[in-house]
């Protein structure tokens, strides 16, 4: 009998360490975007435990569809180290209804759960955001339309920056640049950075989301939420 109680103290013991584990695991997140006239990429990385869990989600060609208003794109993922995980290639399909059902499962977030905007602005403060590089060339064919655009770009970073500063915590000072081009019309973009924040925080965000939820069952339209009032429409 004696035997037993020890072993389960010890199992409940290590499953309140791999809890508290999983609460401090500091998850770091680097994004990197490149936008350039048909040409786009963007990849994010995850990573955490020092290395020892890595995942990457890769989408290296966006375009619109030939056969209707619909937003092609390729995705690649990645498992473990990178060129030794396993990649997976999948081609996707977004299409308007898809991006409406979207907004429509936002709206419906923030008619059932109260202080939805608190709840965020909460979780976001604890968010940590580094290495923010942002460096745009633009050209417009015409020289004096191309300074005045570049004047707005200047401002409407400043205006992005300003934001996520008000959210998150900035660890240091972005690197700007919006280079004009005046003898042809281009547009090129390049944006990086790196967020990292604890899973215990993401974890309380979505409790508090379920605790401060009214208004009876959802009906979210989008296949991962769907799946939510699928279930709750069975119970």
């Amino acid at each position: 009998m004696n035997g037993w109680i020890i072993t389960l103290i010890v199992v409940l013991a290590l499953i309140l360490f791999l809890f508290i584990i999983i609460l401090i695991t500091k998850l770091t997140i680097t994004v990197s975007l490149y936008h350039g006239n048909d040409n786009d990429h963007f990849i994010i990385r995850f990573r955490a435990w020092f290395g020892l869990i890595k995942y990457k989600v890769e989408v290296p060609m966006v375009k619109l569809d030939d056969d209707g208003p619909n937003i092609v794109f390729e995705e690649k993922t990645e498992k473990g180290s990178e060129g030794k995980g396993k990649e997976k290639d999948k081609l996707k399909k977004e299409t308007p209804e898809e991006m409406l059902a979207s907004f429509k499962d936002f709206k419906e977030l923030l008619q059932h759960v109260t202080g939805l905007h608190r709840i965020v602005r909460t979780f976001m403060k604890k968010v940590k955001i580094d290495d923010v590089k942002w460096q745009t060339v633009f050209g417009t064919g015409d020289a004096a339309s191309t300074g005045t655009m570049t004047g707005l770009m200047w401002g409407a970073k400043g205006g992005v920056i300003g934001v996520i500063s008000n959210y998150m915590q900035l660890q240091s000072k972005p690197q700007l640049a919006v280079i004009p081009s005046f003898q042809k019309a281009l547009i090129q973009t390049e944006f990086s950075c790196i967020i990292t924040f604890r899973v215990g925080h993401a974890i309380l965000a979505g409790i508090k989301l379920i605790k401060f939820w009214k208004g009876g069952k959802p009906t979210f339209q989008t296949k991962p939420l769907s799946v939510v009032s699928e279930k709750n429409q069975s119970v």
